[in-house]
This record gives C-alpha cells, sequence and structure tokens, in this order.
C-alpha cells in the first residue's frame, strides 16, 4: 500500500509541478476575466448616460420619490427631468439635451401603458431604471413588505405533468449546471487523462517501467497513477469552482440575477456520485490504451476517439428535453462511455428514478474498478510484448491464461 501511495505521490506532482499544467489551469480564468473585461469595458465606452425625460398627464410622479439606488458600479443612474409638456420634451430631445422621454397618459394608473420617444431608442438598462422609479412612486406609502412582493412580481413555478417535479423561475441555473458538468467533465478527463496516458507510452518507449516494475507490482503500479491522474483532475475541477464561486459571490453584489441562482443540493449530490466513477473508469481505459500502443502518437491519435461517444447526448440533447425518461435518454444512461453526460442531461429535465440511479452508479462502479484491472493487465502484457502493439483479444486470452 505504501508503494501505490508512492506512485500517486510522483505522478501527481511531476504534472501539477510542469509549467504545461499550470498554464493549462489558469487559462480558462484568464480567458473568462479577459473577455467579461473586454465585455463591460465596451458596454461602459458606448452607453449613452444623458439624461431622460418624461411628461406626467397621470399626477403619479407630482411629487416623485427618486428611483432605487443600484449596487452595480457598470450601470450608472441618468437623470430624469420632468417636462411639462410633450413639446417641451420633444424640443429638448431635438436639441439633444435628453436621450429619450416617457409619456404618462391621463388613464396611466388604469392601463399601466406608457409612450417611449425617442430619436435613438436607449438601451434596456435606461427602461428598467424608468420602470423601478414608475414602481418606487406606485408602491409609495404601502408597506415595505408589501411593496416588495409588488414589486417582485408574479413568480412562476413549473411543474411536471407527473407531478414528482416542480422548479422555480430562480432555479433555471439547476438546468444549466448539468449541461456544463459535462462539457466541463470532457475537458478535464481529456487534459489529465490524456496527461496519464502520454506518461505510460513515453516511460514504455525510453524503458523506464522495467526498472519500476521491479519493486512494484503493476496492478499497485497502474493503480497509483489512475488515482494520481484523478488527484490531477480534481485539482483542476476544483480550482476552476472555486473560481467561479468567487466570482459568483462577488457578482451577487452587484448584478441582482446572479443572487437569485439557486442549485438544489440532490443536482449537486447526483452529479458527484455520477462524475466521479465515470472518471476512474475513462482514465483508466486511457491508461490501458497507453499501455498497448507503441508510439506516443499513435496514444494521441487514439484519445481522440474517447471524446466521440461522450459527445452523443449532446448531439440528442432535443430527444433529452422532450423526452428524458424515453428509451433513448434511459439507453444513453445506463451505456459506461456516454452515462457522464446523459444522466447529468436527464437530471436537468426531470427527476430519476431512485432505483434506476442507483443501478446506474453501480454499473458505472463496477465498469470503473474493471477498468482499474484491465489497464494493469494491458500494461503486464505491454511490458512482456516490448515494442508490439497488443489487441484485444491478446489482452483478454493472455490475462486469462496468466
Amino acid at each position: 500500500m505504501n508503494k501505490f501511495w508512492r506512485v500517486m505521490a510522483h505522478e501527481y506532482t511531476r504534472h501539477v509541478m510542469n509549467k504545461r499544467f499550470l498554464f493549462g489551469l489558469l487559462s480558462i480564468p484568464i480567458i473568462i476575466v479577459v473577455v467579461m473585461g473586454i465585455s463591460i469595458l465596451a458596454s461602459v465606452a458606448t452607453a449613452n448616460n444623458s439624461p431622460v425625460g418624461y411628461v406626467d398627464q397621470s399626477g403619479l410622479l407630482a411629487n416623485p420619490i427618486p428611483p432605487p439606488s443600484s449596487n452595480d458600479p457598470f450601470n450608472k443612474p441618468v437623470q430624469l427631468i420632468a417636462y411639462t409638456s410633450e413639446s417641451d420634451a420633444q424640443n429638448a430631445l431635438d436639441k439633444g439635451q435628453i436621450q429619450a422621454f416617457y409619456v404618462l397618459p391621463a388613464n396611466y394608473r388604469d392601463t399601466a401603458q406608457t409612450r417611449l420617444v425617442y430619436l435613438k431608442e436607449p438601451d434596456s438598462r435606461i427602461q428598467t431604471q424608468f420602470e423601478d422609479f414608475l414602481r418606487a412612486n406606485l408602491f409609495a406609502g404601502q408597506p415595505s413588505a408589501i411593496a416588495k412582493r409588488l414589486s417582485d412580481g408574479t413568480t412562476f413555478i413549473a411543474l411536471s405533468a407527473d407531478g414528482k417535479r416542480q422548479m422555480g423561475e430562480n432555479e433555471w441555473f439547476n438546468i444549466l449546471v448539468p449541461l456544463l458538468s459535462g462539457i466541463l467533465f470532457m475537458i478535464v478527463i481529456m487534459t489529465s487523462g490524456g496527461y496519464l496516458m502520454q506518461a505510460v507510452v513515453e516511460e514504455k518507449e525510453n524503458r523506464t517501467m522495467e526498472i519500476v516494475v521491479t519493486s512494484v507490482s503493476p496492478n499497485q503500479l497502474m493503480a497509483g497513477k489512475i488515482m494520481g491522474d484523478i488527484a490531477i483532475g480534481f485539482t483542476q475541477l476544483g480550482f476552476w469552482l472555486a473560481f467561479a464561486g468567487v466570482a459568483l459571490v462577488i457578482g451577487s453584489h452587484y448584478v441582482d440575477w446572479i443572487g437569485q441562482i439557486h442549485v438544489t443540493s440532490d443536482v449537486i449530490w447526483t452529479l458527484v456520485v455520477t462524475l466521479v466513477p465515470s472518471f476512474v473508469m475513462i482514465a483508466a481505459i486511457m491508461a490501458a490504451v497507453g499501455a498497448t500502443v507503441t508510439e506516443s502518437r499513435e496514444a494521441q491519435q487514439m484519445s481522440g476517439l474517447f471524446s466521440l461517444p461522450i459527445m452523443i447526448p449532446y448531439w440528442l440533447t432535443y430527444t433529452f428535453m422532450t423526452n428524458p425518461n424515453g428509451p433513448v435518454a434511459v439507453g444513453l444512461s445506463f451505456f459506461p462511455l456516454t452515462a457522464p453526460v446523459a444522466l447529468p442531461l436527464r437530471i436537468g429535465f426531470t427527476q430519476i428514478p431512485t432505483g434506476q440511479l442507483v443501478l446506474n452508479i453501480a454499473i458505472l462502479v463496477i465498469c470503473a474498478v474493471a477498468a482499474i484491472l484491465f489497464a494493469a493487465r494491458a500494461f503486464r502484457l505491454g511490458m512482456l510484448n516490448y515494442g508490439k502493439r497488443l489487441t484485444l483479444r491478446q489482452i483478454m486470452g493472455k490475462a486469462g491464461q496468466a
């Protein structure tokens, strides 16, 4: 057991301390920050902060209450100017003193309809700010709890046809999380699994393994390498999730809809127990491929084949949305190579029966253990057949005889 931990620690440190790994680890957060920064700067640079006028014929804004302040530093409120007549407001618009003006007709309290006059349509933040201004004056004098409830508006809750699942409008992120988790899973498994496959091939080419196996068994060696690779993947995943968590916490103080994101615990735990054995299984299979090929170039070509079955559920996203408990969706969730994406997709659109979910996870765990044993056998036979590429029949046949 001590040798297993040594192999695992060596496999982990040799890749995590590599400049290529650190660059890949930091590249995604840096790209996201740069893209968001450019978008924010472009939005601020093109924003029109000229005043907006309004003509109140309803008497609602006779003694106006200022609009509520915003925490968004990039959403600077514009000045609201009252005009006594449309002609005065139109004259100010023609002179460029305001960018637009609103007209509240005399029957506004009954119709709740306004008219917006502009030469160039103002952006959505201007319209949102004026709507908040109107709400503040409409609810003036009401108790704070009632005013807040009226301001929040209608809350929609979607209920499934069978009545087993419901989702509020502030839980829309529960659908997006499974979609993103599958993409993140593919990125992590392709990068960390690629490290493992490349390392096995290189050690075979330079005959390092012939020395290593004199002091450690093939099972210990491959298990240690696979677990080290899994630790690498979790390092990537943990860093990216921590970055996303910090971004959400900071963003929730400035952007209202970010603060409304809510992900249920059952979605998170289901994703964890699904993706962990899937990660072990695919990493072990990639290690086995590395043990059977003779060149690193050949290993790189074969690693691309693993992305094909993982992508199949995304090609059938419409099927998962319309019939998540249908034969196609259920079948792909039971197939080990498509299950890492198929199961999260189904979780996003339906509630998977407990018995079916337990069976899915059990199959993934069994496949993960079998993949580790298969990788160890492939490695052992690869050492005995140095310089030759092994076939699946040779691995299974000779492993059985051994």
